[in-house]
């Protein structure tokens, strides 16, 4: 299966980066903090959406703003601890890429999107965070966005996503899809193509674009 794409997005956190462990060290941390029982926090799904909406499941309105702050410093803090490593094959790929045919769109905040992409080296030349849009995903506005600032037709973009959430805002914005089966099963998660990781593709550049193929 070859994709053909004038601009590619990626997800951060699972699909360039691990943060899971941080993410849930930082999150149970903030939990205690602000007494919210285990019970309430399963309830709730962290992956892949913006801790705005996460918080705004959990707490009153009154404590949003404080609230969203403090997870945000949690976890900008953990970074230089082992909060983030880049996944198999990021590397390769990204370097692959021309810097103006691809875009980061994160559901974190800006903020902590560039201390972990700054972490592992990678300076996207487009980055999309929370900050950024009124919707999180699984809206489809923050990959509606990227399109928009990459000059690029949103039906020839492909999204890169380990998250539900994600897929569904790509999909939602009328772009392929890839899915990383690096946080969740890959039977959980509803794509055009479903990979391991980024080391599963080579990407070929064209006067056209972008040619994705799975390796082998």
């Amino acid at each position: 299966m070859t994709i053909h794409a004038h601009a590619l997005l990626f997800d951060n956190d699972g699909t360039l980066v691990s943060s899971l462990d941080s993410v849930e060290r930082c999150w149970s941390r903030w939990a205690r903090e602000y007494g919210i029982t285990v019970e309430e926090f399963r309830r709730v799904e962290l992956h892949g959406r913006p801790a705005v909406d996460i918080v705004a499941d959990l707490l009153p309105a009154r404590l949003v703003p404080e609230a969203v702050a403090r997870v945000e410093q949690l976890e900008v803090d953990d970074v230089p601890n082992g909060g983030v490593r880049l996944l198999p094959g990021t590397r390769e790929f990204l370097d692959s890429l021309p810097a103006d045919r691809w875009a980061v769109v994160t559901s974190a905040t800006r903020r902590l999107a560039e201390a972990r992409l700054d972490a592992v080296g990678i300076l996207p030349k487009t980055l999309i965070a929370a900050d950024d849009i009124t919707r999180g995903k699984p809206d489809p506005e923050p990959y509606l966005l990227a399109a928009r600032q990459l000059g690029a037709d949103p039906a020839r973009c492909v999204v890169f996503e380990d998250a539900p959430a994600g897929l569904q805002a790509g999909r939602a914005a009328g772009m392929t899809t890839v899915a990383l089966a690096t946080t969740h099963r890959a039977h959980e998660l509803a794509a055009d193509l479903v990979v391991n990781d980024l080391s599963a593709l080579s990407a070929l550049v064209t006067d056209e674009g972008v040619e994705i193929s799975r390796r082998g």
